[in-house]
């Protein structure tokens, strides 16, 4: 006699079966970003080339856009220099001229033209919060 009893097969997984969860640093994940800018339409490409499903990587490309991977290089200022030959005469800012500084965890920051670079200097990596 035929038996037509469906028994399924059960396979139990636990979670040391599957590929484990990458972890990516922050300097890995801009510089993945950083290749996807390079040419037309690479997002796609990138992410098959890295192993990530596409969807990631545009994530990480919103966080890089807005300022929210952490990066090595922190805030500087620059020296400017004017070359003598340059005849026109300076400009003097007026006292009262507020500056606006965005900063990459998207806050901005409105300061006085006449704060201390010093201060300023100090100030800013507690304002980004590191």
């Amino acid at each position: 006699m035929v038996d037509f009893k469906f028994t399924p097969r059960i396979e139990i997984l636990s979670a040391e079966d599957g590929p484990r969860r990458r972890h990516w640093s922050d300097a890995d994940k801009i510089r993945v970003v950083e290749e996807s800018h390079r040419g037309h339409r690479q997002v796609s490409a990138t992410a098959r080339r890295h192993g990530i499903c596409r969807s990631l990587l545009t994530t990480w490309r919103r966080q890089y856009r807005n300022g929210e991977l952490a990066s090595e290089i922190g805030p500087a200022f620059v020296q400017v220099q004017v070359p003598p030959e340059m005849d026109t005469p300076p400009r003097q800012l007026a006292p009262n001229v507020q500056l606006k500084i965005l900063l990459r965890n998207g806050r901005r920051l409105l300061v006085s033209s006449s704060v201390d670079p010093d201060a300023m200097a100090r100030l800013l990596p507690v304002l980004e919060g590191k």
